[in-house]
């Protein structure tokens, strides 16, 4: 490896100093180049003592460049953060992050949200070398007080909304870190958004009967709802959900995935009858929701099949997961047991459920039932 300056005449006749890479390297725009012009320029026949001074700081500078580049080649060679890499687009880094959760169906609308906010307060420019602790809590400020993009002019994000955000934002920093395109993490210095605990609605047995004996606009729908209530599946991992996935050993049913939220492989006993009501059994490698999509079209369908049966609270698709660990709960399931099949990687995650119970506590999870 050798880095040398050199000189290029131009038309004016000065001589324009640049560096000389040999082997070529990998520059801020990621080609690679054997050239970085240093936006100097020399006299090629100094005629006075200011000339000459001229073209000796000139050159002394080009110099400094030169050692600077060469520690920062051989500490890219030691794995050492190379501080050209602050010139990198931040914002284009956060959107390759997006198409990867977009891919793996992993929270790809929040995701983008952020993206939306990120691009509103930076004007669409931020590299790397700008994410400073400042600008964390800048944008954490900005978030707070930031008026829905799009969709609801005027009115301002909720506070789990801007934490939810938040938490991307320092998510996709601290991935910048990890792939040294940082040479620190500066969001750990900057205070997170604490997110209001919200009511957990649920639905009760009764309600759950009611649903299974009414119509819906979409029978799939009503499908993946109804085994959400009896698995506890996240939507993402009901949408994906092959029929290699429903496994059967010993008469006993039990599904076998890799959650998308958590990425963590699970083996979670099912109920019979929740793998009887999916129909018949398909290919292992087809998804047994085929076609089904979260969109603004299905959620007005699925508030209409809950009104149809006679249910006044504010259901979505989540809630039939929050009814399924609300009812083991209610029903004499142990809280860190509830936390394992629900999924979730903190037991914290769980304590909001506690809360939403109103009946005694009496059997475990076979108690959950309901005529199909």
């Amino acid at each position: 490896m050798s880095v040398n300056v050199r000189t290029k005449e131009l038309a004016n006749g000065r001589l324009s100093l640049y560096l000389d890479f040999y082997p070529p390297i990998k520059g801020a725009n990621g080609k690679f180049t054997r050239r970085e012009f240093l936006k100097r320029y020399n006299f090629k026949r100094p005629v006075n003592d200011v000339e000459k001074l001229l073209n000796r700081e000139n050159i002394l500078y080009a110099d400094t460049i030169r050692l600077q580049r060469e520690k920062e080649i051989l500490n890219e060679q030691d794995g050492i953060f190379n501080s050209t890499k602050k010139k990198k687009d931040f914002i284009e880094y956060f959107e390759t992050l997006c198409e990867k959760k977009k891919e793996s169906h992993g929270n790809y609308g929040n995701w983008l949200s952020t993206l939306q906010h990120l691009k509103a307060y930076t004007g669409g420019k931020c590299q790397m070398g700008d994410l400073t602790e400042e600008f964390c809590n800048n944008f954490k400020d900005y978030l707070l007080n930031a008026n829905k993009l799009k969709t609801v002019k005027g009115k301002r994000l909720s506070q789990n909304s801007a934490a939810s955000y938040f938490n991307k934002f320092r998510c996709a920093i601290k991935e910048a870190f990890y792939a040294r395109l940082l040479i620190e993490n500066p969001s750990l210095r900057a205070n997170r958004i604490r997110q209001k605990e919200n009511k957990k609605d649920f639905l009760t047995k009764e309600e759950l009967q009611r649903l299974a004996k009414t119509d819906c606009d979409l029978p799939a729908l009503k499908t993946a709802a109804l085994f959400s209530a009896f698995t506890g599946l996240r939507w993402s991992d009901i949408k994906s959900l092959t029929w290699g996935e429903i496994q059967k050993t010993d008469n006993i049913y039990f599904l076998h995935i890799t959650q998308k939220k958590t990425k963590d492989v699970i083996m979670h006993p099912i109920k019979e009858k929740a793998v009887k009501m999916l129909g018949e059994r398909g290919n292992p490698v087809e998804k047994v929701f085929e076609g089904l999509k979260y969109s603004d079209s299905n959620n007005d369908k699925l508030k209409r099949w809950v009104l149809a049966a006679g249910i006044h609270k504010k259901i979505t698709l989540h809630n039939f997961r929050h009814t399924y660990a609300t009812l083991l709960l209610n029903n004499g399931v142990d809280f860190f047991t509830v936390s394992k099949m629900v999924g979730h990687i903190n037991p914290s995650s769980t304590l909001g459920y506690l809360k939403a119970l109103t009946e005694t506590k009496v059997n475990a999870s076979n108690q959950i039932d309901i005529d199909l």
